[in-house]
C-alpha cells in the first residue's frame, strides 16, 4: 500500500468537501422536527457508499429513523467485514457557546469544528474513503457491508429489531467500529471493553403528608434521612458494592491484559488537578483506569425531597427520591442486576417507610478478546501507521448496540476509534483534528489487509 498516503494527499480537499456536505445536514435524532433531515442524511450516505464502490446501497425503514445498508461482495471465500457507524448527532445547544455555527464546518488550528465532526460523521466517513481507496486500487480482499443507523444518540431503540429481522443480510465475520477514541494523538489505542448500565429511580415514602418538623421530628421517620442511610449501606469502606450476588458474574481480567492496560499514559496528580480534588476514591485493589474500565460502579445521580427553596421551612417531608446508576462489566446481566438491586434495597428499608423502585433502563457490557484475529489485525494496522503497538483500553462508557450485535448476530466488534478526549463530543465546539481524520483513513485499509491474511 505504498500509494495509500499519496492517494490521501491527492484527495484531501475532496474528502473534506464531501464530509462538510454531510455535516451541514442537522441530523439530530432527539428532535422530531429534524425527521426530514434524517432522510436527507441517509440519502447522502447512500450516495457516498455508491460513489465509493459499493455494488449496492439502500435506505431501509425501521420503526424509527432509516438505516443505510451497503455492500460489496467479491468472493464467498473471503472474510466479511460489517462496518457500523451512525449518522445522527447530538443537539447543538447551548448555541451561544459555539465559536462558529455548529452545522457550518470550519477548519481552525488544524481541527474541523462542527457538530458531528468526530461523533460520528467524521469517524464513520473515514471508512468510506478507506473503502474507496481499496476498491479503486483493486486491493480489497474482504467482502464489506455497511450498516449506518440514525438513532445511536437516543439509544438505538429500533436497531435490535432491525438486526433480528435481517440476520442473513448482516451476516459477517466481524463488525468494525470507529466511534471510540485514543488516549493521545501519538498513543494508538483500541477499545476492548464497554461497560453496561442499570438505572433506577427510587421513591421512599414516610407519613402520608409533609409534617411540621417541630411537632413530629424525632417521632416519625424522615424519608430523606432513611434514604440517605440506605444509600450509605450500598457501598462498603473498600468501595465494594454490597448487593448480594452483584459480583457473581463479573469477568476477572487476566494479569496480561491488566499489564497492557497499565502501559497507558496516566498521571494521578494531573488527574486530580484536572478535577480539583485532593483524593481519589474507588474499589480497593484497583487502579483508577481499572476502576473505570474493568470494574462495576455504583453512583447516586440525583437526590431530592422536602423543601429546597430560599430561606427556611421547618418541614418533615413525606417523600424522598433518588436516581441511581450502576455501570456493569462483562458478564453481568443488566436485568439480573436490576432484580438483585431491587430485592436488596427493599430488604434494608425499615418498616417506618415504604419503598417504590422503577427500573428506567439498562444495557449489557461488551468485551473484545485481545487474541481475536480481527483484534490482531487492528493491532497490526495501528502499528503500521503509528509505529508502535496500540494500547488496549476499557471504556467506562457504552455504545448500547454493540452488545446487541453480539447477542443477535453472534459476531464480535472491534472498536478502532481515532477520536480524542479534547474533541468535545456532545459539547459546544466539537472538533476533530485533521491529523486524526487522515490517520484514520490511512490505518483502516491495513486492517482489511491483515484481516484477510488471517483467514478470519
Amino acid at each position: 500500500m505504498q500509494d495509500l498516503k499519496q492517494y490521501i494527499e491527492d484527495n484531501k480537499q475532496r474528502f473534506l468537501d464531501e464530509l462538510f456536505e454531510l455535516i451541514r445536514i442537522p441530523s439530530i435524532s432527539s428532535k422530531p422536527e429534524h425527521k426530514d433531515d434524517m432522510y436527507r442524511c441517509a440519502e447522502m450516505w447512500k450516495k457516498l457508499l455508491l460513489e465509493g464502490g459499493a455494488d449496492k446501497a439502500v435506505i431501509m425503514e425501521t420503526e424509527g429513523n432509516p438505516v443505510v445498508y451497503g455492500e460489496k461482495i467479491l468472493d464467498a471465500s473471503y472474510p466479511t467485514v460489517l462496518v457500523y457507524a451512525h449518522y445522527d448527532v447530538q443537539p447543538a445547544e447551548p448555541l451561544e457557546l459555539w465559536t462558529t455555527p455548529p452545522f457550518e464546518p470550519e477548519v481552525r488550528d488544524g481541527k474541523i469544528y462542527a457538530r458531528g465532526a468526530d461523533d460520528d460523521k467524521g469517524q464513520g466517513f473515514m471508512h468510506t474513503k478507506a473503502f474507496e481507496y481499496l476498491v479503486k486500487t483493486d486491493q480489497l480482499k474482504c467482502n464489506v457491508k455497511f450498516l449506518i443507523e440514525g438513532e445511536e444518540e437516543v439509544g438505538s431503540p429500533s436497531l435490535p429489531k432491525f438486526c433480528e429481522e435481517n440476520k442473513e443480510l448482516l451476516k459477517s465475520d466481524v463488525i468494525l467500529v470507529s466511534d471510540t477514541g485514543m488516549i493521545a494523538p501519538d498513543v494508538p489505542t483500541i477499545t476492548t471493553g464497554l461497560r453496561g448500565l442499570c438505572y433506577w429511580e427510587v421513591e421512599v415514602t414516610g407519613p402520608n403528608r409533609d409534617l411540621h418538623s417541630g411537632l413530629f421530628g424525632g417521632a416519625v421517620a424522615n424519608p430523606i434521612n432513611v434514604l440517605a442511610k440506605m444509600i450509605t449501606q450500598m457501598v462498603d469502606e473498600n468501595g465494594h458494592i454490597t448487593v448480594p450476588g452483584f459480583y457473581d458474574d463479573v469477568v476477572e481480567i487476566s494479569d496480561g491484559e491488566r499489564a497492557m492496560m497499565a502501559k497507558a499514559p496516566y498521571s494521578e496528580d494531573a488527574y486530580k488537578k484536572a478535577l480539583d480534588v485532593e483524593e481519589l476514591a474507588g474499589e480497593k485493589g484497583f487502579t483508577t483506569n481499572e476502576r473505570t474500565g474493568i470494574r462495576p460502579s455504583f453512583d447516586i445521580c440525583g437526590i431530592w425531597g422536602g423543601y429546597t427553596g430560599d430561606g427556611a421551612k421547618t418541614v418533615l417531608p413525606s417523600k424522598a427520591y433518588a436516581k441511581i446508576s450502576s455501570r456493569l462489566v462483562p458478564d453481568q446481566d443488566h436485568e439480573k442486576i436490576a432484580e438483585l438491586f431491587c430485592k436488596h434495597f427493599e430488604s434494608i428499608a425499615p418498616k417506618s417507610v415504604k419503598v417504590n423502585i422503577r427500573h428506567l433502563h439498562g444495557g449489557q457490557a461488551y468485551g473484545c478478546p485481545i487474541d481475536l484475529p480481527a483484534y490482531k489485525a487492528a493491532e497490526k494496522a495501528c502499528e503500521e501507521v503509528y509505529g508502535e503497538r496500540p494500547v488496549p483500553v476499557r471504556s467506562g462508557g457504552s455504545i448500547p448496540i454493540i452488545s446487541d450485535f453480539e447477542r443477535i448476530l453472534g459476531v464480535k466488534s472491534v472498536l478502532m476509534g481515532f477520536g480524542l478526549e479534547a474533541d468535545a463530543i456532545h459539547s459546544p465546539n466539537e472538533n476533530f483534528p485533521l491529523e486524526q481524520f487522515f490517520n484514520g483513513i490511512n490505518t483502516i485499509p491495513y486492517f482489511y489487509k491483515y484481516f484477510a491474511e488471517s483467514g478470519k
